[in-house]
């Protein structure tokens, strides 16, 4: 036990480097680790099967990141991610977006995504703002539209458990401002559901591989609402 936890601390420090790594608030390699911080919720989330190690650490809800070392196999093995909570109907609110700055990696098999959950997980509308490897949305392709300040290939899908909407940009960004609402206006405007009760919006990485291990760190990330 003692050997994995110094294994562990010295992952983080070559992952962050020695400055972050002493500066990081908080971290964890628990499956389930999570934080709270600013009315946000950092979590490191290893929700899949095969998975490898991964340590989630965090300054802020806003300043955090992950090493992971997952295995080159398929099917998605976590997503670790910051989570503020909305609780509005849509109709309700007049404005809803958020902003984000991430450093990536070209290597691997993941996206960068919001996850965003609607009428009690009913309904799950994902925010690819970019993706790398042999990784692909839920459902099949609907349409493509330039809305919420994004030009996006649109997917529609269910994973067995919810609607899936899946809006993948069209070409790959670490950083940007989204009009959530807006996206959220055009399903509307589609008839794919109605006034909805908007619940988590999630911003993490999406990851089924990064074998050697990789770092994802989010430089910043903020939710407003009104």
């Amino acid at each position: 036990m003692k050997l994995m936890r110094a294994l562990i601390v010295a992952i983080l420090t070559l992952s962050l480097g020695a400055g972050t790594a002493v500066a990081a608030t908080w971290s964890s390699s628990d499956r389930w680790g999570s934080w709270s911080n600013g009315g946000y919720t950092v979590r490191n989330n290893i929700w899949g099967n095969g998975y490898g190690p991964q340590t989630v650490w965090a300054n802020s809800f806003s300043n955090w990141g992950v090493w992971a070392d997952h295995p080159n196999t398929g099917g998605i093995k976590a997503y670790p991610h910051s989570e503020r909570m909305v609780n509005r109907s849509l109709s309700s609110l007049g404005s809803l977006s958020s902003s984000f700055d991430v450093s990536y990696s070209n290597s691997g098999a993941y996206t960068t995504a919001y996850d965003i959950w609607c009428n009690n997980d009913a309904y799950e509308i994902m925010l690819w703002m970019n993706k790398v490897g042999a990784v692909g949305p839920i459902g099949s392709w609907q349409a493509s539209v330039s809305v919420g300040g994004h030009s996006w290939n649109v997917y529609r899908g269910s994973n067995g458990s919810n609607e899936v909407f899946s809006f993948v940009r069209t070409s790959n960004t670490g950083s940007g401002t989204v009009d959530v609402k807006a996206v959220l206006n055009w399903i509307r405007g589609r008839g794919w559901f109605g006034d909805v009760s908007v619940g988590a919006v999630q911003f993490g990485y999406e990851i089924t591989s990064s074998s050697g291990g990789l770092n994802f760190n989010t430089n910043s990330y903020s939710v407003s609402f009104g």
